[in-house]
């Protein structure tokens, strides 16, 4: 674009996207009457999934504006918690996001995932489909139109992935009621009811027993138990102390 600049301010929870806008958070950028201000802050780097309120020249303005040279503008983060209308909450993480996606599950959140890769066009469109929040660290992906909401992850630390997830929408969490296999919901199970997934070991140590609706996979409290456990009770008195 060549034509007259706005002056560009960002919030600091957004400067990782904007390296030309380093150390002051402000970047300068051309218009040229027919792009919206949604389209540039984008060409600046910054998804809108992660642009809460625009402000030009201190009022609020929806990204469809386009804007004209002279205009100062701030872009804020998302607020939180972030509130998805329009949907149950649920999510959809792309295929990088394997461990976090299992620990949302774990915790009872509706968490859609594919150990393979879909490729961007069609994450895009289950998102679209399903009215799922499209969750990846892929900007390219996140800015994608069909998406109908997304967010990016910003840590690569499955901990902190999680933290981050849960602090900026509050799912409301179930722990042990999903299979972290495949999403499905779980049910009590008897010993019979199961037998053909157990070892001699596990036959004569456990009598409670779940399985999932979905896939039929058995669960039981076994050498990994208090390590999920650690995850659902640190997850749970997080969440207890932010409400």
């Amino acid at each position: 674009m060549n034509g007259p600049e706005i002056h560009v301010e960002f919030a600091p929870e957004l400067h990782l996207f904007v390296p030309r806008a380093r150390p002051t958070g402000a970047a300068r950028a051309a218009t040229d009457g027919v792009s919206t201000l949604g389209h540039v802050v984008e060409s600046l780097g910054v998804p809108l999934t992660e642009v809460g309120t625009l402000l030009v020249d201190g009022r609020e303005v929806p990204p469809g504006h386009v804007p004209t040279g002279g205009e100062t503008v701030s872009v804020r983060p998302v607020e939180r918690p972030q509130r998805v209308r329009g949907a149950p909450l649920r999510f959809l993480l792309d295929v990088h996001l394997g461990t976090l996606a299992r620990r949302l599950r774990l915790l009872g959140v509706d968490t859609a995932y594919e150990s393979t890769d879909l490729g961007d066009p069609a994450l895009a469109a289950l998102s679209a489909a399903e009215k799922r929040v499209m969750l990846s660290r892929d900007r390219g992906l996140l800015r994608r139109r069909e998406l109908w909401a997304g967010a990016y992850v910003y840590s690569t630390r499955p901990d902190d992935q999680l933290r981050e997830v849960l602090d900026r929408f509050r799912p409301e969490l179930r722990p042990w009621t999903r299979c972290t296999a495949c999403n499905g919901l779980l049910k009590e199970a008897t010993k019979d009811e199961v037998a053909d997934q157990l070892k001699g070991g596990t036959e004569r140590s456990y009598d409670v027993f779940a399985k999932c609706l979905a896939c039929g996979r058995a669960y039981w409290k076994g050498a990994h138990h208090e390590q999920l456990e650690a995850i659902v009770e640190r997850a749970l008195t997080e969440s207890r102390r932010e409400r």
